[in-house]
């Protein structure tokens, strides 16, 4: 089974959320994409961050489609950090095939989180475009340096069986909603 993995904060989840994974989901041909609600990104300010109950509950309403599963994986293994969860997941599961999924924002931070070589090193990564951040992810020290493990977005639908290192930066999905734009100034959630 191909499982692709959407990490973050889901503070709140958003459309943009479903739609990076319904697209990953047909692009990737993934059987299952898995939303991992982090306790806490190590690289933000949590101080605005709603429960965990609550950020699950709201990402179970709005995912609405079987094939995405919420998890509070990190909170329940102890770890805040992507490198560790991954770890977690490929000595306890390891007949599935994991593809990471990030927006191109965090292709542009990924060389500040903890360990990103090992992530790299261990599953492959899919990078889906957010206009305008497309030339600051792809010029960033991470992209540059797995510049050689890049594949060809048509052969997407092949990165869960690549051998990591393997990412592919994919198109056409062009939608500009975040998180940190959907908060009030107070923190609270903005309502629908």
């Amino acid at each position: 089974m191909r499982v692709g993995l959407l990490g973050g904060s889901f503070n709140p989840p958003h459309l943009a959320h479903r739609a990076i994974s319904l697209f990953a989901l047909k692009r990737l041909k993934l059987d299952r994409v898995w939303w991992l609600v982090t306790p806490g990104n190590p690289l933000k300010d949590n101080g605005g961050l709603h429960a965990l109950a609550d950020r699950m509950e709201a990402a179970r309403k709005l995912a609405a489609d079987p094939r995405i599963d919420i998890s509070c994986l990190e909170s329940v293994i102890g770890t805040r950090y992507t490198a560790d969860t991954i770890n977690y997941l490929r000595k306890r599961a390891s007949r599935l095939r994991f593809v990471w999924i990030m927006g191109a924002d965090n292709l542009a931070q990924f060389h500040r989180w903890q360990n990103w070589q090992r992530i790299a090193s261990q599953v492959p990564i899919a990078v889906i475009d957010r206009p305008p951040q497309s030339f600051r992810a792809l010029s960033a020290p991470a992209a540059q340096a797995l510049a050689n493990y890049r594949i060809p977005e048509t052969e997407a639908g092949r990165l869960a069986d690549r051998r990591a290192p393997a990412w592919v930066f994919l198109t056409g999905l062009k939608l500009n909603l975040s998180s940190t734009g959907l908060r009030n100034p107070d923190g609270s959630w903005k309502s629908s």
